[in-house]
């Protein structure tokens, strides 16, 4: 449990810290340690398993919880665990949606991984960079935390079908993936489910819209229509805007 406090900071990581898929520039690194040292907790919640936080991390920030996964995994004193799965039967059906629509897809255990989609589709760049899982075979998974699928013959109608099923879908129009979450689980869930509930909150996606709304403090990272009226401020997603934000939120 963390203490809950305005004085916790929430970064989603990809487009809005990290604008490469792999590092976070160095400035703002600079800045998110101007707000640890100003007493900041910090957290970082992310689409990406805890498994493919670490590499882009690069040991900066030992002492942060970890969300990854979109709220289905947290890591707290450097310990991960799952806190949201599919149950074998909803996975059944997606999986039954997903052939249907000839996905190939990406399926995240709470540590490995197991991959269908095209050899050489950009999301692989992403995945495991500090070699840290396994591959397998979706069956050699003990979960299922996340459902990522990367092609099908019918996004939208997939996205659909995931809707239906009960499931929380995050259709990225902009990336081609639809990403399946178990039952109800986002980034501002899994932090309820650790006691915060007053925070500031830095992102940039459909997928930061809840963590967004419920923030004390809230800023979106880019123009992503779906998050307008949802930020108290919005800034350029570039390392040097993002970085005086909040070198500006430490200072408050």
């Amino acid at each position: 449990m963390i203490t809950s406090s305005a004085r916790t900071t929430v970064f989603d990581v990809d487009g809005t810290l990290c604008f490469d898929g792999r590092t976070i520039d160095g400035r703002i690194r600079t800045a998110i340690e101007t707000c640890e040292r100003a007493g900041h907790q910090l957290v970082f919640a992310s689409a990406r398993p805890v498994r493919d936080l670490l590499p882009v991390l690069g040991g900066a920030f030992p002492t942060a919880t970890l969300i990854g996964g979109n709220g289905s995994l947290v890591s707290v004193g450097g310990e991960v665990r799952a806190r949201a799965a599919f149950e074998a039967g909803d996975l059944g059906k997606l999986l039954i949606e997903a052939d249907r629509f000839r996905a190939g897809y990406l399926a995240d255990g709470p540590w490995d991984y197991a991959y269908t989609g095209p050899a050489e589709h950009p999301i692989l760049g992403r995945v495991d960079q500090g070699r840290l899982a396994r591959r397998v075979d979706l069956a050699g998974l003990p979960a299922v935390v996340k459902f990522l699928v990367v092609d099908a013959t019918d996004m939208a109608a997939l996205a659909e079908a995931g809707r239906v099923l009960g499931m929380t879908v995050n259709h990225h129009l902009d990336e081609a993936i639809i990403d399946f979450a178990p039952g109800t689980t986002n980034k501002w869930e899994a932090l309820a489910s650790l006691g915060i509930d007053r925070y500031n909150a830095f992102g940039n996606d459909i997928n930061d819209l809840d963590l967004l709304r419920h923030a004390h403090h809230s800023v979106r990272v880019g123009g992503h229509p779906a998050l307008d009226g949802i930020a108290r401020v919005t800034v350029a997603a570039d390392p040097e805007a993002v970085a005086t934000e909040i070198s500006r939120l430490a200072a408050v």
